[in-house]
């Protein structure tokens, strides 16, 4: 947690992970996040993974450092609330990011009609407002027909929600930069923000797309090579696999000189006429020929007598662990100061992280853990809105609103 963003009230009306994640990053730097439900939960308020307890260790995860408020949003008076939040007055407001629809209460004009330089940063689907989430998009993009082993024409989804992640991200940037511009004064704007394209420029930012229009076929499967390179898997004389990543000429004769493969691989050079030190492509084009000489100098070492080694002769190199074992290295979860034991809303106390970057110049404040859905609607409601106590207390009667769930 840092306060490079603090004084600015940010709206969140969302769901899931691209538009949450936009306002988590926003919140850890300080910004004031609130983030309306529905009275009892949106559809992710108790998505998996789920706590013992049935509370969503998901929902915790993404909502970190928020405010919550639970509105009645099937009633026009609780639309009209979140309506009113989202554009609410102050320089620092009118900032709002969502994944409700286009069109709708939400519609940016709508919300530009009750604050003309209202910025909404709005996650979506594909870009023509279909519906669309991280998993269809991804296997439109072709990349699960791209990820799996060799000669299996079975397509492999991935575990991690990529797309979501880039895009919430990308929201972040886009609202600051938004802000930005709205100081300068530019006003307001909205920015969609579509899964798909998302998918699509980073496809093509990475040269994926040029590839495939070049060759006229996508990539193939190629298991855990690393493509263009030399990188890829090998098994030490105890079983343990390793990963092996040598792209720069420096990494390569560093790998070499641990294994003790020089003699071998100047042999295969010598015979085809090539460098491996000065092209790294050349190094991915000749792989097959190149595995045996690793995997003979992998298989005679265990990991024990290997590892330091690599790290002694700063060979790049990383370990294939279990997420238990993860926990455990210092270099990731324990001891590292990102994280830090706080007690969430399902009751547990466990670690969550801050900020994921550090600024050496600033203190790293407290890890504030996610709140209890509509804990914080009636502070919300009398300080940003201005609702008197008893204006308050008729809409919990009306159960327009809910406090704490």
């Amino acid at each position: 947690m840092y306060d490079l963003l603090k004084g600015l009230r940010v709206v969140e009306g969302s769901a899931f992970v691209a538009a949450p994640t936009c306002g988590l990053y926003l919140a850890q730097f300080g910004a004031e996040v609130i983030r309306f439900d529905n009275i009892g939960g949106g559809p992710d308020f108790r998505r998996w993974p789920l706590a013992e307890n049935g509370m969503s260790l998901y929902w915790e995860g993404l909502n970190k450092a928020k405010k919550s408020v639970a509105l009645d949003l099937g009633r026009p008076e609780g639309r009209e609330i979140a309506q009113r939040l989202a554009a609410a007055p102050g320089e620092d407001g009118g900032l709002f990011v969502t994944n409700f629809p286009v069109d709708g209460f939400l519609s940016y004009d709508k919300l530009k009609a009750l604050r003309d330089d209202l910025i909404c940063v709005r996650v979506m689907g594909w870009a023509d407002g279909s519906q669309g989430m991280d998993y269809t998009i991804n296997s439109a993009l072709g990349l699960p027909l791209m990820t799996g082993p060799v000669g299996d024409e079975r397509p492999v989804n991935h575990v991690l929600a990529a797309w979501d992640l880039l895009t919430g991200a990308y929201c972040a940037f886009s609202l600051v930069s938004a802000l930005i511009a709205r100081m300068r004064g530019q006003g307001g704007r909205e920015i969609r923000a579509p899964l798909s394209d998302i998918g699509a420029a980073t496809m093509a930012n990475l040269g994926f797309t040029a590839e495939t229009m070049l060759t006229g076929h996508q990539r193939p499967r190629m298991g855990n090579d690393v493509f263009g390179a030399f990188g890829r898997d090998f098994t030490t004389k105890d079983g343990v696999k390793l990963m092996l990543l040598c792209i720069t000429p420096k990494q390569w004769e560093k790998a070499l000189d641990v294994l003790g493969i020089g003699a071998g691989v100047a042999a295969v050079e010598a015979e085809l006429g090539v460098s491996f030190v000065k092209d790294e492509g050349l190094r991915f084009t000749h792989r097959e020929r190149l595995y045996p000489l690793f995997e003979r100098a992998f298989a005679a070492k265990t990991a024990a007598e290997l590892t330091p080694a690599f790290d002694a002769g700063g060979v790049t190199w990383g370990s294939y662990q279990t997420l238990d074992a993860a926990l455990n290295d210092t270099r990731l979860f324990k001891d590292n100061p990102l994280f830090e034991t706080v007690k969430h809303p399902s009751g547990l106390s466990y670690p969550a992280p801050g900020a994921m970057g550090t600024i050496p110049q600033d203190v790293r404040r407290p890890v504030a853990p996610a709140p209890r859905l509509g804990q914080h609607t009636d502070e919300v409601l009398a300080e940003v809105l201005g609702m008197s106590g008893g204006e308050i207390a008729r809409l919990h009667d009306a159960k327009v609103v809910a406090g704490p769930a």
